[in-house]
This record gives structure tokens, sequence and C-alpha cells, in this order.
């Protein structure tokens, strides 16, 4: 072998080691910067070079980019310039897949911008090579030389050997950058899901405004870089937006929570208009100082934000306000994002508003019914039984002994006299409070309906029974029954009710399934009962077995000295009802108040009361005393001072119509009492002047 010889066959082995050299470097990089960094301290040693680049197709504007420059000076060219295919050496070699040498760059006239960037590096020769794998096309790699013709074939010859491996090493880089780029592409949108499931969480465990955008805000700064959030909601009574919710860290406290800003002229408005996201970038922000929320804004250093408008059902809430002290800091995937949280805020918005509108609603009704339970306290309760006397206080006493019992009640007295007052304090201080009170006036019902009244009657029991109706009974289950009046009870119905008393259980009218209950009666009464057992028109087992506690309410007569205490509270009560300002009761009207025997009792005072305070202009209570007379000077005339046998039988008839309430016939009517027929007491009422009116007047019923 010749000198020669030995010396080509050197030079060639170095080269082969040189490429298992190159081989075994690339095979250990991923990224092509590191790459091509390793390629060029390798190569010289094998091939001159001054400048080496690679350039890859772009197949969706079908250009050829710049990715990589190694360049022995420093580079005048940043990689990302990109040319035509046609209009660059790369683009050449990568249509034919042939290696393009050029010898002398001056005379290259086919690529004029590619000469100009190899002029600007004094590149005087080039070589570029196709990169080309079995899988698909990549690009071109390229090798310069500030010497003429430096590339003859057998460089060439290699350098393809050398760019069958970079090939490789190039497509396994691009797929590991697009594998890493899926894959945070991925690890975004499993964050934005999982931030969209956490604010979806958050909407189902809250319905308080401020809540739900504490939880939000804070899931969502994890995701999209901001510095300020805030909720500006739509103020139907003023039509502007009030900032309900704010989360601004690093805020100077310019910007506050319950700042309101107008419908119009403010990004914010703009987006409610358009029911668009609004982006504002720092090119815009200096546009935005229209209104004084927005400058305020500006001075706190935003310098990007986005307004996502709230829609729900088709009607705009508000807005969704996120900012940043970057400029620029929103892409159109955050935008989108964005829209998507705030269409779930949306929601939770309206629900969150129609809950405080329920609560507002529920604390309202809350109001109500204290104030009307305070309103029964104030008309029944066993507190409000004014007085001081010692009759009441035995009252009270005896009602406070028998109410933690369960033991039937009868409570007697005068019409007028606060029977059902009574009944209610028995029940408010019994273990049954909780329950119904439950109350019917037995004179007051027809006694054809009275059976139906208490025990209720199935479907077609009787003509226009349409449906199944309960009975007063039922409905007092676990409570109290008050049975007022209830000496006015058919003698017919009477045993059917001493069954319930007994045996606490019973059937409905046209029913036969027998009905338990556990029910405490309350019975009230103006009539002496006892006397009504004698004559007959009241069964004896019944009385007994009501009239276990008998309860008697003194008349007012007895306690006279409630009644300056009952004027006082009378007249407070109705005065704060019609608004006024009642301050002073006359010392000779209350006296004269005092000797009045009021045959009403506290309801005839209660209503006198209330006429004074309707005629009473000024603080003084004025009251109607024309309406009295002296107990001396009895506005009845009594049996001792008639003048006449006339006036005397003429108070007699108003007395028995009194005592029957105006009842004329029937069993229970003046006409029996008196002793004559229906149609002569009423031919001697006409005779006296016994009017309709007279009658109810002087028969109040109670």
């Amino acid at each position: 072998m010749s000198d020669a010889e030995h010396v080509r066959t050197g030079s060639a082995l170095e080269r082969y080691l040189a490429l298992l050299e190159v081989s075994e470097a690339i095979a250990a990089h991923r990224e092509l910067p590191a790459l091509f960094h390793e390629l060029a301290e390798r190569l010289p040693g094998i091939v001159r070079f001054d400048f080496l680049s690679l350039v890859l197709h772009e197949p969706a504007r079908n250009t050829m980019r710049l990715h990589i420059l190694e360049s022995r000076e420093p580079s005048p060219t940043t990689p990302g310039s990109e040319l035509p295919v046609n209009q660059s050496p790369g683009g050449r070699v990568w249509e034919t897949q042939e290696p393009l040498v050029i010898s002398n760059v001056d005379e290259e006239a086919r690529f004029p911008q590619a000469v100009q960037l190899m002029r600007r590096h004094s590149i005087r020769s080039v070589c570029m090579l196709p990169l080309t794998t079995a899988m698909r096309r990549l690009g071109a790699m390229g090798v310069g030389s500030t010497q003429l013709g430096a590339y003859g074939e057998s460089d060439v010859e290699f350098l393809l050997l050398v760019v069958r491996q970079v090939a490789v090493a190039v497509d396994n880089a691009l797929n590991y950058q697009d594998a890493r780029s899926y894959q945070q592409q991925l690890g975004r949108e499993r964050d934005r899901l999982r931030l969209l499931l956490e604010i979806n969480n958050t909407l189902v465990a809250n319905l308080d405004l401020r809540g739900l955008f504490a939880a939000t805000s804070s899931s969502l700064r994890r995701v999209i870089h901001h510095d300020y959030t805030s909720l500006a909601l739509i103020d139907a009574e003023t039509n502007q937006l009030r900032l309900h919710a704010l989360d601004f860290p690093q805020g100077k406290g310019l910007v506050q929570e319950e700042m309101v800003g107008p419908l119009e002229g403010s990004p914010p408005a703009k987006a409610v208009a358009s029911r668009q996201p609004v982006v504002l970038k720092s090119a815009d922000c200096e546009q935005a100082r229209q209104s004084e929320m927005a400058r305020r804004h500006l001075a706190e250093g935003l310098k990007s934000a986005c307004f996502i408008p709230l829609i729900n059902r088709d009607r705009v809430l508000g807005t969704l306000n996120v900012g940043s002290l970057r400029e620029d800091a929103f892409t159109e995937d955050d935008v989108d994002l964005l829209a998507q949280v705030a269409n779930q805020i949306a929601i939770a918005v309206g629900n969150a508003l129609a809950f405080g509108q329920i609560a507002a609603l529920k604390a309202k009704l809350a109001e109500e019914k204290l104030y009307l339970e305070d309103e029964i306290r104030t008309e029944h309760n066993f507190e409000e039984m004014v007085g001081e006397s010692e009759a009441l206080k035995r009252v009270l006493k005896k009602a406070e002994t028998v109410a933690a019992t369960d033991s039937t009640v009868l409570v007697q007295g005068e019409t007028g006299t606060g029977k059902e007052m009574v009944a209610r304090a028995i029940h408010n201080l019994s273990r049954r409070r909780d329950a119904t009170f439950v109350k019917v006036n037995c004179a007051a019902i027809p006694s054809g309906l009275l059976e139906s009244e208490l025990f209720g009657h199935e479907k077609g029991a009787f003509t226009g029974a349409i449906a199944q109706k309960l009975g007063r009974f039922e409905l007092a289950h676990r409570g109290t029954l008050f049975l007022d009046e209830i000496g006015d009870i058919p003698l017919e119905l009477q045993p059917k009710l001493l069954r319930v008393l007994q045996e606490q259980a019973f059937e409905r009218l046209g029913g036969t399934r027998t009905i338990r209950v556990d029910v405490r009666l309350v019975a009230a009464t103006n009539q002496d009962l006892a006397q009504m057992v004698a004559e007959r028109e009241f069964r004896s087992d019944l009385y007994y077995r009501v009239n276990v506690f008998p309860i008697v309410v003194p008349p007012l007569s007895e306690r006279t000295e409630d009644i300056p205490l009952l004027v006082r509270y009378f007249a407070q009560k109705y005065a704060r009802r019609m608004n006024k300002n009642i301050e002073t009761i006359p010392a000779e009207t209350m006296e004269a108040l005092e000797r009045w025997r009021w045959p009403g009792n506290v309801r005839e005072l209660e209503n006198l009361i209330e006429r004074a305070v309707i005629l009473s202009q000024g603080p003084v209570l004025r009251v109607p005393l024309t309406e009295l007379k002296p107990v001396g000077e009895s506005a009845i005339p009594s049996l001792a001072t008639i003048a006449t046998l006339e006036a005397a039988e003429r108070e007699h008839i108003l007395r028995a119509l009194r005592e029957t309430h105006g009842v004329v016939g029937g069993p229970r009517g003046a006409a029996i009492l008196l002793g004559m027929k229906r149609t002569t007491l009423q031919s001697r009422m006409r005779k006296l002047g016994i009017s309709n009116w007279q009658m109810v007047g002087s028969a109040r019923t109670e």
C-alpha cells in the first residue's frame, strides 16, 4: 500500500470513528438546540464549516422555518425566520430530496433572500442536505464555509451519512417536543376540567354569594394567572352595576365592595350590553377612563382585564371581572375558560339571588308570625289578662293550677268577662301548648250542622256532603278543644259528646269507623247549667263530666279596682293601632267609668274606649260619657222606680230578651221564659215599641 493510499485510509477511518462518536452523541439528546450544539462541537474535526443550520418544513404555511443556527461568530440572525419553499435552498432540497451545493454564494441568483442571509454571516459556499426518515420529510440541514468551494463530492457523501442519523435524532426530538406539548396541553385541559368540576361542586354547596365567590376565586387562581377578581351585579332598583364581591390581595383600597357604576360607558357595561366577553388590553386602558370605577381600577395598577357577562335564563345578571397587573395577560384560551366558568357562576348567582329573596321573604314571614303571635298574646294570653284585683287573681291562680293537668275545665261567667281568654291561658300553660287550640261556638252553629262540625262527616252522609270533612275533635287531636256556649248544645247531641269525653272515641256522621283522639276539653257558658239540669234542658251526666274543675270569672262590677288599669290598657292598645298619641285620661272621666255597673263587662268597656280613641283628636282621651249614667240613674230603669205598668211590662220583656240573647221563639226563647205564646209576645213587643235594634242592643251576645 502506497503512502497516499495509507493517508486516505487513515483519514477515512478517522471520519468513521468521528461519525460513530456523532451517533453516540446525538442519541443522548432529546432537545434540538442541545443536539445541534453537540454537532457543532464534533463535526469540525471531520468537515470544515463555519455555519450550521436546521431548516424544517411548516406544512400549515408551506414555508421553510429556520429553527437552529450554530455559528462560530456571533450571529446577527435569530431562529424563527421563514422563507417560501421555492425561495429557500432548504426548500429545494426538501422538494427534490437531493443535496444542494453552492460553491460560490456570490454567483447564486435563485435564492436572493437566503443569499443575503449567508452574506451577513460571511458565508461563501454552502452544502444543504435533506433531512428525511422512513416516515416523513423533515426539512434540510446546511453547513456553510467562509471559503469558496469548500465542499467536494467526498464531503457530501460523508455528510449524507451524518444527516441520516441526524434526521432520526431530529425526528425523535420533534416527536418528543410534540409529546411534551400534548402532555402540557392535556395537563392544562385536566386543570381546567378540574377547575370546572371544583366550581360545580362549589355551586352545589354554596347559596351565599360571598362564600360562592371566595371558593370560585380560589379555584380560578390556580389555573389562570391573575391578580384581581370581582363580581358585579345589576341593581334593578338603580339600574347600576354594584360590586358585590372582591378578591384583590395586592389592592391599595381604592376599589371596594358595594361600589356602583353606570350601565354604560365602561367595559363591564359593554359586556352586559353585547352579552359577549370584553378583553381590555394595556393599549385600551386609557380609553376606559370614562367612569369613576374604571379610573379607580387603573389607579390600582391593573393593566389588562377580562369582563365576562353572567347570563342565566336569557337574563344578564352582571359580570365576572378578572384583572392582572401584567400587560396583555389573558389569551383566547383563558377567555374561553372564563366564559365556561361564568356560565356556571351565572346559574349559581341566579340561585343565590332567588335564595336571598326566599330568605328575605322567610324572614319577613317569621317577623309577621312573631307579630301575629304577639297579637294573639295581646288578645288572648294569660299574661295579658289585665287587672290586680283579688277576684281576678283567684281566677288566674285556679287557671294556672289546672293547666298542668288534662282535666276538663268549665269556665263560667257573664258575657264579656273574658272566658275565652281564660281558656286560652289554660291551653298555653299546659303541655299541649305546641298543639292546636280549636274553638267552637256552639250557639253560632245551627243545631243541624253542629254534629258535623264537631265530629266530621263522610262523603254522601247527607245532602250537600260532597266530600269527607274532618271534625273539630280530629283537628284538636293532642291539643285543646274549647266549646264556647256549651249550654246551647242540643239534647240529642249531648250523649255523643259525653261518649267522646269519656272514651276519646267517636264516628263521623255517616261513617262506621271508630276514630280515637286525645283531646282536652275546656267549656264555657254564661248560663246556669245546674238550673238547666234541673229543668231537664241539659243532661246531668254530661254536666258532671264537664264540671270537673269549675272556674267562675267575676263580672267587672266585682273588680272595680281593675277599671283604671283596663282603661289605660285599651286606650294605649287602640291608640297604637290608629297611630294616635293618648297621654291623659281626665280624672272625672275615670270616676264616671268606675261608677258605671258595666252590664257588658270588659267587652263593653273595651268597645267604649275604642270609640273614645276614635273620637279623641288630641292627647286627652275624650270618652262619650253621655252614653253612661251614674249608678243612681241607671240607663235601664229598675222595677223599683217604674212609674207605670206599661213601663214595667216593657222592662220585663227586655230583660227576658237579654237573657235569651234576643231569641223570641223556640224552646229557649223569651216567649217560653215569660210563659206566653210567641205570637202574643210579638204583639206585646209591637205595642210597647220594642224594635229589632232595641232587642239587639239590649241582648248583646258574647
